[in-house]
């Protein structure tokens, strides 16, 4: 019963909003989208010739272009910004990157002012939880990775270890009802000894936390952050064949990503999993490396996409060079993803069809079930959240097979 399924039925009104938006589109708006994730140096004119409601337009990292703004300072006298005026379309000269990640503000106060955290849940995390940043940008070169190639940067950017000290002591007395923390951070083990160090620091607070990881993290850091209070690594394995994660810059060997998960197994650390269909190079035999890798290596759960191309993401640019790239949408009226990359050797609608696969050779084994149910055994609040999530998971899977016949 994968509890990411949760998470996903939730937000499947919102996507269906978001998908007939972006069916309504007019020419000029998609230009403009596809502008502001190319990151290209016009987006924002760009941005206020689409709507004469627009007064300003922020580009890049606009945290403190905002912040400018609504000080009330002139338009003209604020970096990275295009405006009107008398008219016309003005703009300022670009605003640097921010280095000095610890003059953001600490973003936890916001949270207790503005969220009830207990409306929000992820099936792998514990509930209540609380997520938060402590640096932008990885240094891995993934070419289907959206974030880091359209905003973060390919440099890992990072608050001190103190400042994130400072604003997990405080979280910790804002959410005393928290039950876990998690650190959104692209790979937050790019940097192991600032990682270490952290952790070090959580330790002494007795905070439990999670956080995004490679899966090349050595053992001796991997105890550290264990011993530490780490509860749970979200893991992108993407691909049980190595030429596949070749293809994709992923940075990682099978080898290594095996000997990382028997290390997080014999030290007790929960991993969520998360593999792609239909990388380049997907074939009807990679995609069924990928479900024997799966359950070889057996994280405690698992999250299955389809490949996205992004534009702005060398995936993108590559689907295009190549003719892959057979649908605009990446997600259905329904709100559920669609596959957009097709082959000649492998089409779209089988590579949707893989994903049910997945799912139930990966979750309807006797080992894995009799594993999930020995831990709802043990935790009451734990089996009234799977046994919503199992049902919701079904569902998914009916869905899923609806729209697979579909696509047909």
């Amino acid at each position: 019963m994968p509890p990411e399924i949760a998470q996903e039925q939730a937000v499947e009104d919102r996507n269906r909003m978001l998908a007939t938006l972006m069916e309504e589109w007019s020419p000029l708006q998609r230009d403009l989208m596809d502008r502001l994730l190319l990151g290209e140096d016009d987006s924002m004119d760009v941005a206020l010739e689409a709507s004469p409601a627009l007064d300003f337009a922020a580009g890049s990292e606009f945290d403190f272009t905002v912040q400018e703004v609504a000080q009330g300072r002139p338009l003209r006298s604020i970096a990275g910004l295009s405006y009107r005026a008398d008219g016309r379309v003005e703009r300022t000269p670009e605003r640097p990157i921010l280095e000095n990640m610890d003059l953001l503000p600490f973003v936890t106060p916001v949270y207790k002012r503005d969220l009830t955290v207990e409306h929000y849940a992820i099936g792998y995390l514990r509930h209540p939880y609380v997520s938060l940043y402590t640096g932008r940008g990885c240094r891995s070169k993934c070419t289907f990775c959206l974030w880091p190639q359209t905003v973060g940067g390919q440099r890992y950017r990072t608050r001190s270890v103190g400042h994130v000290a400072e604003e997990m002591a405080l979280a910790q007395r804002l959410f005393p009802q928290v039950k876990e923390f998690f650190f959104d951070d692209d790979t937050f083990t790019d940097d192991l000894p600032r990682a270490e160090a952290i952790a070090s620091a959580l330790g002494r607070l007795g905070i439990t936390w999670s956080v995004n990881a490679k899966a090349n993290v050595p053992y001796p850091t991997l105890k550290i952050l264990k011993d530490n209070g780490l509860r749970l690594l979200l893991v992108g394995y993407e691909s049980g064949n190595q030429r596949i994660l070749n293809n994709i810059k992923k940075g990682v060997r099978l080898d290594v990503a095996r000997r990382f998960t028997r290390d997080c197994k014999t030290l007790g650390i929960a991993i969520h999993g998360t593999f792609i269909l239909g990388l380049p190079g997907e074939t009807r035999e990679t995609i069924q490396e990928t479900i024997r890798f799966a359950c070889e290596i057996d994280p405690d759960t698992i999250q299955v996409s389809l490949a996205a191309p992004y534009p702005g993401t060398a995936l993108y640019d590559e689907a295009r060079r190549s003719g892959w790239l057979e649908a605009e949408r990446l997600v259905d009226d329904a709100g559920v993803q669609v596959s957009a990359i097709g082959y000649p050797h492998l089409p779209r609608p089988e590579i949707y069809r893989s994903v049910d696969e997945v799912y139930r050779r990966f979750y309807f084994r006797p080992r894995k079930m009799i594993s999930l149910g020995a831990e709802m055994l043990r935790d009451g609040e734990l089996m009234r959240r799977r046994l919503s999530e199992g049902y919701q998971f079904l569902r998914f899977l009916r869905l899923h097979r609806l729209e697979s016949a579909a696509h047909t």
